[in-house]
């Protein structure tokens, strides 16, 4: 918003992107944007690889926008991609060390996960239901709430949580109308 402000880009629609990074990106909500977009738009990102998950995938994503003359700006970086040579020398290399970092980590974790399993360390959740429950800590305000009369629903709001979660938090500690079975 403030790289936003400073160079004075409006108006602003701001559109988040929560698929894998391993769905194509013309499947994506990138893909999209470049449909609906015309030249002279701009496309504003935190840092280059959020525009994809690979140095191919940013090149192409830059091309494209380059040849519907979309400006692309890395707001991290105080970058804007505009199709020149040096813009896309950049966007490489960024794009380049942005890989490699996913897959350095990629392999620390597997090798950490390994080595968890190698020492006998179970991976994972733990079987069977959880003794301690995140609503226990308001088991003495939902009975008083149930004795009023409250209805669940309400109750759900005043403590915040979804009425499901009450709901089975109420069925595992058998209480009904604010009493213990």
């Amino acid at each position: 918003m403030d790289y936003c402000n400073s160079r004075n880009i409006t108006p602003l629609k701001f559109l988040e992107d929560t698929a894998s990074g391993k769905t194509p990106w013309r499947e994506r909500i990138i893909g999209s944007i470049f449909e609906k977009s015309v030249q002279g738009d701009n496309l504003i990102v935190s840092e280059v690889p959020r525009l994809g998950r690979s140095t191919l995938q940013v090149l192409e994503i830059l091309e494209t926008a380059a040849q519907k003359g979309i400006s692309v700006h890395i707001a991290k970086d105080g970058m804007i991609m505009d199709g020149s040579m040096q813009a896309t020398i950049t966007a490489t290399i960024l794009g380049l060390a942005a890989q490699i970092e996913r897959e350095f980590i990629s392999i620390r974790t597997k090798e950490a996960l390994c080595k968890c399993k190698n020492d006998g360390i179970k991976l994972g959740r733990p079987k069977g239901q959880s003794e301690l429950l995140k609503l226990d800590a308001f088991r003495d305000d939902i009975a008083e709430y149930l004795k009023k009369g409250i209805n669940k629903r309400a109750i759900a709001k005043l403590i915040e949580c979804s009425p499901s979660t009450l709901y089975q938090w109420l069925k595992r500690r058998s209480i009904k109308n604010g009493m213990s079975k």
